[in-house]
């Protein structure tokens, strides 16, 4: 609950911000986050499933986002990112859409995701570079391959970007 009055709060202020300053301009919102817990039982499964836990932290994301409304979910096509994504996805009605982890926040991502609030489930690996390279640095390393909590939320308005990470266990 204390999370999701962060996020709103979050919101709240960028809202306001908009709306007192005299040229509103448009407000991009990010939300990324890892893939839940993966069945690790076999090593050469390159696209593992979810286990039960990780089925219930996708389930337990769609709820941290409820009062999130997104306008694109977009994940790796992994099924562990897929079935991290769905919930959330389906609880918004919105089809899940996919990019590429090899080419991450191109400028026509960048030019369909303008002025919306956009999910994005990724790896350890892509989920933080995605981050810098919206944020044009670099910021944040590799995750821990066990971190399956961390939000990063990346806000952009008005020439500015500003970013969060929250630890949602």
């Amino acid at each position: 609950m204390k999370y999701i009055l962060i996020l709103a709060l979050s919101l709240f202020s960028l809202t306001t911000y908009s709306q007192d300053n005299e040229t509103t301009s448009e407000i991009t919102t990010y939300y990324l986050i890892r893939h839940a817990e993966k069945d690790r039982s076999d090593k050469t499964d390159r696209d593992p499933n979810l286990t039960q836990a990780g089925h219930e932290r996708a389930n337990n994301w769609s709820e941290v986002f409820k009062h999130v409304t997104f306008d694109a979910v977009y994940s790796t096509n992994y099924n562990r990112t897929k079935q991290t994504a769905t919930p959330t996805a389906k609880a918004q009605g919105i089809e899940l859409q996919f990019y590429d982890p090899r080419h991450l926040y191109s400028e026509e991502f960048a030019e369909d995701t303008q002025g919306k609030t956009v999910l994005i489930v990724g790896h350890s690996n892509t989920t933080p570079i995605f981050v810098n390279t919206i944020l044009g640095e670099q910021k944040y390393q590799y995750m821990d391959d066990n971190d399956n909590g961390s939000l990063f939320i990346v806000t952009l308005f008005d020439e500015k970007k500003i970013d969060q990470v929250l630890h949602i266990n």
